[in-house]
């Protein structure tokens, strides 16, 4: 199993990585990295009445408009009360970034138009980039503005037998049911387009005239779906201005000179510790290294799998997580010393010196864990880098102590080269 693994990870380690499910395995540098576009925006919040909600509805949009860039692992985060920060790792053109993404967001309903003549555009539909809505459309009256609130609720198809799909219901305010009931009236067995963002998010036909303000959206295939319309409805409810108030590009340059320099230290801590572990150890060092060199790949491996975002403050957690590995072997070789100088057999002092040692390995890393946790949850983007790559090597580095140099000691306890493993 040691074997496969390793094997299987020098493969996902070379520089290019396979491909799996269509899917390229690489390496994705943050913004401190490879560069790119930094954005402050400032949301007017001045006519809110729920700011929280709103500022969170911002930020889904943003990261909507982000997505259509093909950004690998953007940071789009709340920063006080009214800012959000957006990183775009690898986008060197800032106007390009600030035309895509920063526009005023509006929802709006649209009628189908006969040509371009009679006021009509051609939209896109949000969930299909293949164009299910084609033709042209036209704004009505009626806008986010008028919507109290879109939720998902069930509706019975076959009251006989209890069957029921998710719809989404809609309310509006006095004014828009006027202006829906108008709409719908007009628009019998037409569709009416739903657009937010420029994007057609749903194109519902109007099956009857509706003059309470309540309608429902049918055809959505399971809640999920249903939740998703929802949630871009209730999205563009309240159209909130933001503003640029600062912008960035950050150079390639000092990426890479700060990769390099990571590298250096790291594999300068490696060999000292690999020179400390031969020293003090021998041969059992010898194993310990060697269980290290594979821990190293199968971290990198699941960095690029999951895929891990890397920054400095990853880089730094990375590094961290190695000490804690060699830390583990420690702890194991100074148990099964303490058991040889009971006299036991070298076979039974090294399953006991790794049963004795697996508690202490196991409390350590678990509160390491811990604290990765609290840092992920509450941290900023660069504080969750250093939390996420911290703990994957904590959890890699107790598979490779426990398992990786167990077996290699067993294996060579049983060989010639047994006289050379007392710790």
């Amino acid at each position: 199993m040691i074997i496969i693994l390793l094997a299987l990870a020098i493969v996902i380690d070379i520089p290019k990585g396979p491909k799996i499910f269509g899917r390229e395995i690489k390496t994705h540098l943050g913004l401190d990295l490879q560069g790119g576009t930094e954005l402050i925006y400032q949301a007017d919040l001045s006519k809110s009445e729920n700011k929280t909600k709103d500022l969170s509805n911002l930020i889904n949009v943003f990261r909507q408009r982000i997505d259509r860039l093909g950004v690998a692992e953007p940071t789009i985060q709340q920063q006080g009360s009214d800012q959000i920060l957006i990183q775009l790792p690898g986008i060197k053109d800032i106007n390009q970034a600030i035309a895509a993404i920063g526009q005023t967001y509006e929802l709006v309903f649209m009628t189908q138009a006969t040509d371009q003549s009679s006021g009509g555009v051609e939209l896109k539909d949000y969930y299909d980039e293949n164009y299910s809505y084609p033709g042209f459309w036209q704004s009505s009256d009626l806008t986010g503005k008028e919507l109290i609130k879109a939720d998902v609720t069930y509706e019975n198809q076959n009251q006989a037998v209890g069957q029921s799909q998710p719809v989404v219901s809609l309310s509006f305010n006095n004014s828009g049911k006027e202006k829906f009931a108008k709409l719908t009236q007009d628009n019998l067995k037409k569709q009416i387009a739903i657009v937010l963002d420029n994007r057609i998010v749903s194109a519902p036909t109007v099956q009857s005239e509706i003059t309470d303000g309540k309608a429902i959206i049918t055809g959505q295939k399971d809640i999920k779906e249903a939740k998703k319309l929802a949630d871009r409805l209730n999205e563009g409810m309240l159209p909130i201005p933001a503003k640029v108030i600062g912008q960035q590009n950050v150079g390639a340059t000092l990426g890479a000179q700060s990769v390099k320099k990571s590298l250096i230290a790291g594999v300068i801590g490696l060999i000292l510790i690999a020179l400390f572990m031969v020293i003090h150890y021998k041969l059992p060092g010898v194993v310990a290294v060697i269980a290290l060199l594979i821990y190293s790949l199968l971290t990198l491996a699941l960095f690029k799998i999951i895929p891990v975002t890397m920054t400095l403050a990853g880089i730094a957690g990375f590094i961290l997580s190695i000490g804690m590995a060699v830390d583990a072997n420690i702890l194991i070789f100074e148990r099964t010393r303490e058991e040889l100088r009971a006299g036991k057999d070298m076979v039974l002092a090294i399953e006991e010196g790794f049963r004795r040692a697996w508690s202490s390995i196991r409390d350590s890393n678990f509160s390491t864990i811990i604290t990765c946790i609290i840092l992920f949850y509450f941290g900023s983007g660069i504080i969750k880098g250093f939390a996420l790559t911290l703990a994957i090597g904590v959890l890699v580095s107790m598979f490779t102590a426990i398992t990786v140099s167990r077996n290699f000691l067993l294996l060579l306890s049983k060989t010639g080269l047994r006289r050379y493993l007392n710790v």
